[in-house]
């Protein structure tokens, strides 16, 4: 039997010394030798347990499952047990297409993904009636966040000049919401008033704004509409928390007067997973639309006036932006936001009415049941959730003795001993109701009574609950059949090109294999079904995985311990920045908030600095693309009394091994900086060097990029950051759960952040093993070299080392090419899609070129066709060039070319069809139609729409 590495690493034996022979050495470890400087080389092999094959990894993961026990849960607190439509289940989560595809930037070939996130979007207005929704975001406690920098940037010009800073915030905030806000305001110079909502007057020459749960954190609905109505007098602005299963039945607070309102769409199908992966949800009124952190969807047309879907306003705008954004959410949740909105095309609004009310229903029943006992409800209203005072002869320690011997778990406040917290949610039956009665009465008098016998109708008062319509458009009423769903589902994938179809050679971004052993537990109870604040003993095989993953990630990383708080890359930039802080803060050294960035640097690195309250110097590039060593130095020396850090990515942006590292980790030290190195390029690092030994303080790694957790269509992302051990005791804890270490407050909702995700690293690491994961870095480095070798004379690579070697990825030029012929790198991305390939990243890092990185999991097979895509795409523009071939109407300018155009009784074109739709041979034995053609991304955003009311591309 092969060895997983074989599974996962593209090219065969035979493969690789062919390759290494077109590269021009003799052997890996040559090619190794030339691109990676010797001074930072590996003295000793990894440290980690033998490899193990698929089938003992499988072994291995179940006896580790089986260590989680898996309790009915009614702790609530946002998180709850949701049942999980299998045609999602199955055609959406476990389906290739779905989780290995790319963030849709390239929208031609993304429709299917756009659509799904578009009717995510719309349902989520729709259910909190406001105007404008985005694509999802990372949790609801970073929402949260989002939402109060939002007010903040937003302020009016005299409450700036004045210098209000305050946001008021009601104390009835989920706890975990609560620690994230306060990690990010301090930085940033806001400051928090907790209050009782109505019992704090609002003042506008205090509050920038005010945020509120509904329902609160106690189970209780208010009615904010006075609150709201004072709050805008005032010319403040009001955000709300909210559950979208409540608003079914709630008035939502887009009709009483909410500017934003934001949560969590867990509940909508998506897994416990013991805290995460889930999307967040963030709606605002359409007058702050570009201010709207994260992604949006809107609808525009293509070149034919056919509709069309893509990223509106603010794509990629910390990278655009960088030290002037306002936002740093790189990975939203893709893959769980179109669950969820799946999940409400699945059910429908009646559907999910009715859900809704049987849970009210059956808590109202509970409610009955606990009251006729003496058991006081502490609730006036509810929807789903009891804070329940117990009598005076029961005491909460017997009663949880008895709850946990039955296997369940509810809510228990520190605060006050003699109260107790239950949430109800969709999978809450009858005979559960009936046994947690039994258990509190029991406690009582011993005589149990029949819930049946007591009422379970609607006790939201009239004045709260919800008239007005929702999800009426088409697609929330037409797909009620598993096959008319399953159908619907394959039609929007068939619009998408991933990683089932073909290569996606995206620099920096490290488009890798995701084996399905990997990702075999993401449906497995004992991981799917435990609760982020269950008692720690109940998730004992997550703990024992995740462990594990530390140990072996500082070993990787060269450093002395990891967080898995962080749920995406920019969250970990933002936690190493935040570690760092607290470190200076500690030596008494608060002042130093001064972060050197290279030029080059990924657009979150300046954007996380801002966020994390540093100011932003830029150190310049060389000619060669590394970083001016000099300039550098000059600029530690100016602010070495304030240097906090320096952040930079390794190999290079530009996909080269700097040789001058280590030289520039030493210039940061000296003058009292930390160095931040982004994780970003560590697919080139690992078993070869690694950020300890290069003189690093702290790393994040994207776990979706180098350890092989899918990108989901622009998440779910893990960012972890590794710190050397002057930092271990600044890395985050958790307000919830006690027993983690106190560093930092949180940067999380949940305490392990994406922990249902993290087994598919575990697994990664464990199948591959030292060798094979040193293996993988080197067939990384060899892959980008061949399509170097293979392109260099064509359009020739931008950077290389010292010694002409590129890093794990190369840049192509194309500048010169656009100057000659007109053609543009958008266009030879465009001209790409027909021959059935997603672009490499486009005019990043620099201007007017494309990013390739092939990684490890490509053969030499797929590269050859990438290649000979490229090169036929070349001879195109040297048509253009000679004058063979029209200037403005051309294959490239005209490309994509959806089959639609193809067939067009109208083409009058000067290339013909088959030029267009099938430029290769094996492009016609396996076309892949991109699903629309050019789209006007500008007529999107001058007439900008982002819910689905005025697209129907299911109606045709």
């Amino acid at each position: 039997m092969k060895e997983f590495k074989d599974r996962h690493i593209g090219p065969a034996a035979g493969d690789v010394a062919l390759m290494l022979e077109k590269t021009g050495v003799s052997s890996l470890d040559e090619l190794v030798s030339q691109a990676v400087p010797d001074n930072i080389r590996l003295k000793e092999d990894l440290k980690l347990s033998p490899a193990i094959s698929e089938q003992e990894y499988l072994e291995r993961i179940r006896r580790i499952a089986s260590k989680n026990k898996v309790f009915k849960t009614y702790i609530g607190m946002g998180y709850y047990n949701t049942f999980s439509p299998p045609v999602i289940i199955r055609n959406v989560l476990e389906n290739p297409v779905w989780y290995t595809s790319y963030t849709p930037y390239q929208s031609e070939i993304s429709q299917g993904r756009l659509e799904a996130l578009l009717n995510f979007q719309t349902m989520v207005a729709e259910l909190t009636g406001m105007e404008l929704a985005n694509a999802s975001l990372l949790d609801e406690a970073t929402a949260a966040a989002e939402a109060m920098i939002m007010m903040f940037n937003t302020r009016s010009r005299s409450q700036v000049k004045s210098g209000v800073d305050t946001c008021l915030v009601d104390s009835r905030m989920w706890p975990q919401t609560r620690a994230v806000l306060e990690t990010r305001s301090k930085p940033l110079g806001i400051n928090l008033q907790y209050a009782d909502a109505g019992k704090e007057k609002y003042d506008p020459d205090k509050h920038f704004g005010m945020i509120v749960q509904y329902p609160d954190a106690n189970g209780e609905i208010r009615d904010f509409r006075s609150i709201a109505e004072e709050v805008h007098r005032q010319g403040g602005k009001i955000a709300v928390a909210t559950d979208l299963l409540a608003l079914t039945l709630l008035i939502p607070p887009g009709e009483w007067g909410a500017d934003i309102v934001f949560g969590s769409s867990q509940r909508f199908g998506v897994p416990l997973y013991y805290g995460g992966p889930h999307a967040a949800f963030f709606a605002a009124k359409n007058e702050y639309k570009r201010h709207l952190p994260g992604r949006i969807i809107g609808v525009s047309k293509d070149v034919t006036g056919r509709p069309a879907l893509r990223m509106a306003l603010q794509t990629r705008e910390q990278h655009i932006k960088r030290e002037r954004a306002t936002s740093n959410i790189c990975t939203a949740q893709a893959l769980l936001a179109i669950m969820a909105g799946f999940y409400g095309v699945w059910h429908g609004p009646d559907g999910l009415r009715d859900i809704a009310l049987k849970i009210h229903t059956f808590t109202v029943k509970l409610k009955n049941a606990l009251e006729s006992k003496g058991f006081v409800s502490l609730n006036d209203t509810f929807f789903d959730t009891l804070r329940i005072k117990l009598p005076e002869e029961v005491s909460a320690a017997n009663l949880k003795e008895k709850l946990l011997a039955k296997e369940i778990n509810i809510r228990y406040f520190e605060d006050d001993p003699l109260v107790v917290g239950i949430s109800l949610d969709e999978t809450t039956s009858e005979s559960d109701v009936q046994e947690l009665a039994d258990i509190f009465l029991g406690m009582v008098d011993g005589n149990n009574l029949n819930i049946e016998d007591f009422e379970g109708g609607c006790l939201i008062p009239d004045s709260l609950r919800r008239s007005s319509g929702y999800m009426e458009q088409e697609v929330f009423r037409h797909y009620r059949s598993e096959t008319e769903m399953m159908r619907y589902i394959k039609r929007l994938e068939r619009k998408d090109v991933s990683l089932a179809h073909s290569m996606i050679s995206l620099g920096s971004c490290t488009m890798k294999l995701n084996a399905a052993s990997e990702m075999a537990t993401l449906t497995w109870p004992e991981f799917t079904s435990i609760h982020p604040f269950a008692p720690v003993d109940q998730a004992l095989g997550y703990h024992l995985m995740m462990n594990e993953l530390r140990s072996d990630l500082a070993e990787i990383t060269g450093l002395a311990d990891v967080t898995l708080q962080p749920n995406s890359g920019a969250a970990g930039e933002y936690t190493g920045l935040m570690v760092i802080r607290a470190y200076h803060q500690s030596r008494n050294e608060g002042h130093r908030n001064v972060a050197l960035i290279p030029s080059s640097a990924h657009g979150t690195n300046p954007a996380s600095a801002v966020m994390a309250g540093m100011k932003v110097v830029v150190v310049q590039c060389d000619e060669r693309g590394n970083i001016d060593v000099q300039d550098l130095a000059e600029k530690a020396e100016k602010y070495s009394d304030e240097l906090a850090c320096m952040m930079v990515t390794y190999p290079s942006t530009h996909g080269v091994f700097e040789a001058s590292i280590c030289e520039i980790c030493d210039i940061i030290h000296k003058h009292g900086g930390q160095v931040y190195m982004d994780g970003a390029n560590l697919n080139a690092q690992v078993g070869i060097t690694s950020p300890g030994t290069i003189g690093a303080d702290v790393c994040h790694l994207n776990l979706h990029k180098t350890f092989a957790i899918p990108h989901g269509g622009g998440g779910p992302g893990v960012g972890p950051i590794a710190v050397a051990s002057h930092l271990v005791e600044f890395l985050p804890g958790h307000n919830v759960i006690d027993n983690m270490r106190k560093g930092i407050s949180a940067v999380s909702a949940a305490p392990w952040g994406s922990a249902g995700i993290l087994p598919i690293t575990y697994g990664y690491i464990k199948m591959m093993g030292a060798d094979g994961l040193t293996y993988a870095t080197k067939i990384a480095i060899l892959n980008a070299n061949y399509v170097a070798c293979e392109l260099k004379n064509d359009f020739g690579v931008l950077y290389s080392g010292e010694q002409g070697r590129v890093g794990h990825e190369l840049i192509l030029e194309c500048r010169k090419l656009k100057a000659s012929t007109g053609i543009s790198e958008i266009d030879i991305a465009k001209r790409l899609m027909d021959f059935g390939y997603h672009a490499p990243t486009v005019s990043f890092p620099v201007h007017g070129t494309l990013m390739v990185e092939p990684t490890e999991s490509e053969s030499k097979e797929e590269l050859d066709r990438f290649v000979e895509a490229l090169k036929t795409i070349f001879s195109e523009i040297k048509e253009i060039e000679a004058g063979t071939a029209d200037r403005e109407d051309n294959v490239l300018k005209n490309a994509p070319h959806p089959d639609y155009v193809v067939v067009s009784d109208s083409w009058e074109h000067p290339y013909g069809r088959e030029k267009a739709a099938f430029p290769l041979q094996w492009v016609k034995e396996n076309k892949f139609w991109p699903a629309v053609a050019r789209v006007d991304d500008a007529w999107g955003d001058r007439n900008l729409v982002c819910t689905c009311d005025a697209f129907s591309l299911w109606n045709e």
